[in-house]
């Protein structure tokens, strides 16, 4: 969602919210208002449209959204989780209401129960509107941490409006504004503003040029969609899945800010169904059959008893798989947070953005388990099978190194190890070469003379890296190794 700079269209709609804006906020950046918690405040309706623009809402009403959404883009990921938070902090209470009695213009004013930070309501463009809000929660409150002090979370006030499709349902997705906020505690931000007007005070003149002036009231600023329903009707073709979280904007923006889509589900208003939402963001979470934790990715079976814990998730990956990545590297916890997110999407999260989102813990691991690299092994040998000659590849002209003086060519196997232990050797020589582990019943190596030495540990851990041996089966189902 991009900022309507340079757009010589005039937007259908204008949203002033009646608070003033923070002087210290410098020229290039975002405007800043400060509210009080729970105290109503206007934000005024206004049509914005010029003779002949949008003809087909002239007469009739529209529908608006207002939302109290957050600023920063690492808290939008985790929006539903903190809010469930929030909700079980503050049962029975909601993070916006209408004030009913002040606002003037709307019709059929409607909360959902589910959506404790939004309300919607209808409009008529061509009479008088305005809303009265009341923002229950404060900045502080979704901080990570409480000892007395923190800088709390901005937030933003969002309205989405939309029009009558064919059907009648207000779905049709006409402008959307908004601005960033944070809210006190009863007279805070009158605190605030006080305490940043008399900042600028003592700056000199040359360093108040560099601030924004403090205005008495917010204009909310305007947002286009398309370029985001066209990366997201791009994304519904190749991956079928509609994405609901916040549209990166990159950096250029990050000072501006984005709109977030509008909640899931909307009431139908003059049915008691719920209308689908547009088709560029998801009615409901995506929902899949997960396999039992030890399965494999479709991409990645068969490749040896370790593959599991050392599977790293690619970028191709479905969404579908990186569910299954999550599950399988115990990050379960998460799985529905993520529940719309592809390989390429969790591999662009950061190191910050993890943290943010699951907690230091998790984050952390998250983080090691996406960028993983394959740990080196610490010691590396290669095992060959003593075969008939028929079964020898013949060695090819000019071939390099492995060759016997009867010209033919052994294909050895790679054994790593990371336990260096006689019972991990036992383990992955039945792997590589097919042998029931119950029939193995000791391990030799052929030492001086021809004796054979019982493998041991410290056997094992005397192993030179990178020796070569040939391995064959004795009579009684016993292996035995001869140095090559």
């Amino acid at each position: 969602i991009l900022p309507l700079d340079g757009d010589p269209k005039q937007p259908p709609f204008q949203y002033i919210l009646c608070a003033a804006t923070s002087p210290a906020v410098k020229l290039h950046d975002e405007s800043l208002t400060y509210l009080n918690q729970g105290q109503s405040y206007e934000i005024r309706m206004l049509d914005n449209r010029k003779l002949g623009d949008v003809p087909e809402i002239s007469g009739k009403l529209v529908k608006s959204i207002i939302r109290v959404v957050f600023h920063d883009r690492r808290l939008q990921y985790t929006e539903h989780q903190q809010l469930e938070g929030w909700k079980w902090n503050r049962p029975g209470d909601r993070l916006l209401d209408l004030d009913i009695p002040l606002s003037v213009g709307v019709i059929d004013i409607r909360t959902n129960p589910g959506q404790l930070n939004a309300v919607e309501f209808l409009w008529d463009p061509a009479k008088r509107t305005s809303v009265f809000i009341q923002v229950h929660c404060i900045s502080t409150e979704f901080t990570p941490r409480k000892h007395g002090g923190e800088k709390g979370v901005a937030f933003r006030v969002q309205v989405d409006t939309f029009k009558q499709n064919e059907n009648g349902d207000y779905t049709d997705h006409l402008h959307s504004a908004s601005c960033q906020i944070k809210v006190f505690k009863p007279k805070g931000a009158d605190r605030k503003q006080k305490t940043d007007r008399e900042k600028m005070e003592k700056r000199t003149p040359h360093e108040k040029e560099k601030y924004q002036p403090s205005y008495d009231t917010t204009i909310l600023s305007e947002m286009r969609l398309e370029p985001i329903m066209e990366a997201a009707i791009e994304h519904e073709q190749k991956r079928s899945s509609k994405r609901t979280l916040p549209a990166d904007c990159g950096d250029s923006l990050a000072k501006r800010g984005s709109c977030s889509p509008w909640p899931a589900t909307t009431a139908a208003y003059g049915s008691e169904s719920p209308a689908p939402t547009p088709t560029f963001t998801s009615a409901q979470p995506s929902t899949y059959s997960i396999p039992e934790s030890d399965a494999s990715s479709p991409n990645h079976q068969g490749e040896g008893i370790s593959q599991g814990s050392g599977e790293q998730l690619h970028p191709s990956a479905t969404i579908q798989e990186a569910q299954q990545w999550l599950l399988r590297h115990r990050f379960a916890t998460y799985a529905r947070l993520f529940a719309n997110f592809s390989g390429a999407d969790l591999l662009k999260l950061t190191r910050e953005d993890l943290v943010q989102i699951c907690g230091p813990a998790d984050g952390i691991r998250l983080y090691n388990a996406l960028k993983s690299r394959t740990i080196r092994p610490r010691l590396t040998i290669y095992v060959c099978q003593e075969q008939p000659r028929s079964a020898q590849l013949e060695m090819q002209p000019g071939a390099g190194h492995g060759d016997h003086s009867n010209g033919a060519v052994y294909v050895y196997h790679a054994i790593y190890l990371e336990e260096m232990a006689a019972s991990e050797v036992t383990r992955k020589l039945a792997s590589a070469f097919n042998v029931p582990l119950h029939q193995i019943n000791q391990v030799y190596r052929q030492g001086p003379t021809g004796i054979h030495v019982l493998l041991s540990d410290q056997v094992v851990q005397n192993f030179q890296d990178e020796s070569c041996f040939l391995f064959a089966t004795v009579k009684g189902i016993l292996c035995a190794w001869e140095s090559a």
